[in-house]
């Protein structure tokens, strides 16, 4: 019998990776999730995810995925009308791709080099959730009026780096928690999917502060802010787990 769930370039792990890469290439196609350009590039992320952690991580980069494009597609006209988007139709480009997803394929790499799969999954859960958070608040909360500057408490504008909002907030703990339970189906450990939802969170404020403080003021640029961002949950859940060699 094939085994399923032993990780890394395992022949179970390899079989369930391709056609779950397959399906993720088909779905982007049909519904223009992300640009040509884009579909490769999530596809070469989602072999290095699923073959060298596991398929259930592969899912959990893809419910995030999913689940980021309903949220950029919502109320799209309305943003648009905004121009609060950052594409004309709503799809993503390689940009985004790597923005959110090169730091937690990286965690994959490490984790594989390590043989430290166990721990792996929680960092890696930890850096997609905050990126789910961060996605979630400002696709969400750019439409809610009750904006204010994170760093002031002052109202400002929506869209305005560092703004926050209450369903900017509700929307960020959403994506967040999304991640977590998917993390939670991959592994049944509640408290640690508990954690990933609130370093998710934690991570977007992370997010509007360093846009506040450092890229209005040009010294961080909306790329570098998200990865500073995903780096914190990826370092906030390794401490949690004892600094294990990952």
């Amino acid at each position: 019998m094939v085994d399923l769930m032993t990780p890394g370039l395992q022949t179970g792990n390899l079989a369930v990776t391709a056609g779950v890469v397959t399906i993720l290439i088909v779905l982007s196609e049909h519904y223009k999730v992300l640009d040509r350009v884009g579909v490769l590039a999530a596809a070469a992320l989602g072999l290095v995810v699923g073959a060298l952690g596991h398929w259930t991580w592969l899912i959990i980069l893809l419910g995030f995925l999913g689940s980021a494009h309903k949220a950029t597609k919502w109320r799209f006209d309305e943003k648009a009308e905004l121009g609060l988007c950052e594409s004309i139709d709503g799809h993503r480009s390689w940009g985004n791709v790597v923005a959110n997803g090169g730091l937690p394929g990286l965690v994959a790499v490490i984790a594989f080099l390590l043989d430290d799969h166990e721990n792996g999954l929680w960092v890696f859960a930890s850096a997609v959730a905050v990126a789910a958070a961060d996605t979630f608040a400002s696709e969400i909360g750019c439409l809610d009026k009750r904006v204010r500057m994170i760093t002031t408490m002052k109202e400002c504008d929506a869209g305005t780096n560092g703004g926050f909002s209450p369903n900017g907030q509700l929307a960020a703990a959403a994506g967040s928690v999304l991640i977590a339970i998917l993390a939670f189906v991959a592994s049944q450990d509640i408290a640690l999917a508990g954690l990933v939802a609130l370093i998710g969170w934690l991570g977007c404020q992370v997010d509007s502060v360093l846009g506040a403080v450092l890229e209005n003021r040009g010294l961080m640029t909306k790329g570098s802010v998200n990865a500073a961002a995903i780096t914190f949950g990826i370092i906030a859940m390794w401490y949690h787990l004892g600094m294990p060699h990952l």
